[in-house]
């Protein structure tokens, strides 16, 4: 076992911020109104909707099938890294589950369900839902208690998903002085997913799922750790809703992470920027509508990263193609939205990169759509920029003149809302 593991439940950004500073205007984190599709379930069970509910898995299946979220999405770590990590361990991992705007967490006679939802005011959201049926799905926001890790330094002071590699030992616990690792899209190949359970196939790509410091209890110690393809030797794979922890669906999952942590962060920031703005020139007397520079260069400052991210720039190069095990790539790529020519942002590539046209599919989400519209507006020009073959700076060099044109003409057919000046 080399050095690291990953941990989920989620850069360069221009100012610091606190949970304490969110929980001012203008963005007021921990009592502003949230609307996201949790919030929305939250409100249809206190308005009487009820969830069926069962000994194994409580309200599990039908918390998905009302958010919409796919079973073939599953993914599973091991490591003891979250809210109930004392249900977590190698034979009982912790099962992951999301969509775009949602994710779900599941651990076996877990007391809760662990919810974060991407709100387009606020950015990520945490709940918890009551696993007992007496209390008949209640879900509760959650702000403290989520904040400790996934609003701390790790995420520079803003709630976000929180994706990294530990090495875990025997009993699931990280071994802190082996170190640990964040991870997204840039993350090399050999320090993605320790502390997860990992089926798909890479070729000669090793990884660090499947693995633990000391060895695997009752397994071969020559045994692969990588293109495992069945996860029976570890665990009792029938507790679980599907028996993958999907390669690709891992993939998806840790660049949607950070795409989110982006769009909020720009989102937030820009709101700072312009609120304290006004607040000088309240104080300056100066009229309404006043800008300096500086507040300007703030706003920018704050989207370039996500349009970096988005664009795919820093991502780790595939040696040979990968593969997973369940459905969940068909089902992902079968969403969509399609221009004329059958062409998707969802269309993987798994050969070389993991998506054929490096532009993030998060630009359809609603997260992104409730950008401020100064941010959106900042992002969309630095997109045509660079799409147009205008900006060909070194950090979008990854990206040839046909992956520009093809994203171009997808984006013009497929995105309502862009500026006229994307049309052909």
């Amino acid at each position: 076992m080399t050095r690291f593991a990953i941990l989920l439940l989620p850069a360069f950004v221009s100012l610091p911020a606190s949970a304490a500073d969110l929980d001012r205007p203008p963005i007021r984190y921990s009592t502003a109104p949230d609307r996201n599709p949790v919030s929305a379930l939250r409100e249809s069970i206190q308005s009487g909707q009820r969830l069926a509910h069962d000994r194994e898995f409580g309200h599990l299946k039908a918390v998905l099938k009302a958010l919409d979220v796919p079973a073939s999405s599953q993914t599973l770590v091991f490591s003891r890294t979250s809210l109930q990590r004392s249900r977590i361990g190698p034979k009982t991992p912790r099962a992951i589950y999301f969509n775009d705007e949602v994710t779900v967490g599941f651990c076996r006679h877990g007391d809760v369900l662990e919810l974060a939802a991407a709100d387009p005011n606020l950015g990520t959201v945490f709940y918890t839902m009551d696993q007992d049926p007496k209390k008949k799905g209640a879900i509760e926001r959650q702000t403290e208690n989520c904040l400790i890790c996934h609003g701390s330094s790790g995420n520079q002071g803003f709630p976000g998903h929180l994706i990294r590699s530990v090495s875990p030992g025997r009993s699931g616990d990280p071994v802190l002085s082996l170190g640990t690792k964040r991870v997204d899209h840039s993350t090399p190949f050999e320090d993605r997913w320790g502390g997860w359970f990992v089926t798909g196939t890479s070729g000669k790509q090793d990884h660090l799922g499947n693995q633990m410091v000391g060895g695997w209890p009752g397994l071969d110690e020559k045994a692969p750790n990588a293109n495992v393809v069945d996860l029976k030797p570890y665990f009792t794979v029938a507790n679980y809703l599907t028996p993958h922890s999907d390669l690709v669906a891992l993939m998806v999952l840790e660049h949607q992470g950070e795409a989110h942590n982006r769009i909020a962060r720009a989102n937030l920031l820009t709101r700072l920027a312009l609120h304290e703005q006004d607040e000088l020139n309240k104080a300056l007397k100066e009229p309404a509508g006043t800008r300096s520079e500086g507040i300007t260069r703030r706003i920018h400052w704050a989207c370039e990263p996500l349009v970096q991210y988005l664009l795919f720039h820093e991502e780790a190069k595939l040696t040979e193609p990968v593969a997973g095990t369940s459905d969940f790539a068909k089902e992902f790529a079968a969403r969509g939205p399609f221009d004329a020519n059958k062409r998707s942002l969802r269309e993987f590539d798994l050969k070389t990169r993991m998506f054929r046209y490096p532009l993030s599919y998060t630009i359809y989400s609603k997260l992104f759509d409730g950008l401020h519209p100064e941010a959106k507006e900042r992002v969309y020009l630095r997109l045509w920029e660079v799409l147009s073959g205008k900006d060909e700076s070194k950090e979008f060099a990854h990206l040839t003149a046909a992956d520009r044109k093809a994203i171009r003409e997808i984006l013009h057919a497929t995105k309502p809302g862009l500026p006229d000046y994307w049309k052909p």
